[in-house]
């Protein structure tokens, strides 16, 4: 993240995390270092992993101290192993204490997406498959868990409601089927958006075919059943197979031939990294 998207997109969100923690002061630092004071922490990772969110790291003590300063050894994207040296953060060590916890919780949390991440996107290296994200994602962390998706090896699906069109089965049943709801996506969306259908048999894989539909979300089906789903999509629309796809089951997908494989594990059930801020001192 550059510091323009990071301005626009995260400073109001990390403040929040911010103020979560702080409601009027840190107590305990104020009363173990009242005054101003410069010193030095090291950021230690404890566990094997991809990192992602240094900027975003770096960024919670910056809003506390803009004189604070970074020496990185890794950078985003990079594997590190358990006991590197990822590097020195410098400044008010009155900002490093109270911005410990809230810069670490980011940091854990997108390395281990970006983690989890690649390890299922190694699994489909050798496919044309892309593993995308979804919006199962943790309230007011969007921006940094899809990030972390990237990061990983993974691509971002829609971002949010007003990104795309997924026409799911209750916009279906509202709508009265599928044939209805794509013929209003196509009366009411702009003519450069896509539109995308989740079916759940071949029945309706053919009715969101004749419709027109531009993607075709293949939802819980069997193996055999999305194989012949594909041969049948062939050609007419992009394919995209979903339900609850995680690290342990994506390898029997692999050879199906769809273009994109969705997993929310990405984001909802990817564990953190270890990773800690050490050895305090005054310099």
């Amino acid at each position: 993240m550059n510091n323009i998207t990071m301005k626009l997109n995260t400073d109001e969100l990390i403040m929040s995390a911010l103020r979560e923690d702080i409601t009027s002061e840190d107590i305990t630092t104020n009363s173990v270092m009242p005054e101003y004071r410069r010193g030095e922490v090291q950021l230690i990772c404890k566990q094997d992993g991809i990192l992602a969110g240094l900027d975003v790291f770096k960024r919670v003590f910056e809003l506390l101290d803009d004189t604070v300063e970074f020496e990185m050894n890794y950078a985003d994207g990079d594997e590190v192993k358990n006991g590197d040296l990822i590097g020195t953060v410098t400044g008010d060590i009155r900002a490093l204490l109270s911005g410990e916890r809230t810069a670490l919780n980011y940091l854990q949390r997108m390395s281990g997406i970006a983690t989890y991440t690649r390890s299922i996107a190694d699994l489909l290296e050798s496919s044309k498959t892309k593993l995308l994200d979804t919006r199962k994602t943790t309230p007011n962390m969007r921006v940094f868990e899809k990030y972390a998706v990237k990061v990983g090896g993974g691509c971002n699906h829609r971002y949010n409601l007003s990104d795309g069109i997924l026409l799911k089965d209750n916009h279906i049943g509202a709508a009265g089927g599928v044939k209805e709801a794509v013929a209003m996506a196509k009366e009411y969306a702009p003519f450069v958006r896509k539109i995308e259908v989740e079916v759940e048999n071949l029945e309706m894989l053919q009715e969101a075919l004749d419709a027109g539909a531009d993607i075709i979300m293949l939802d819980n089906m069997s193996v055999d059943m999305m194989k012949e789903a594909v041969r049948i999509a062939a050609g007419r629309a992009q394919t995209e197979c979903s339900g609850n796809v995680t690290r342990e089951n994506v390898e029997r997908l692999v050879d199906i031939g769809v273009d994109y494989i969705s997993s929310g594990a990405l984001t909802h059930s990817s564990p953190i990294m270890d990773l800690s801020l050490k050895n305090l001192h005054a310099i």
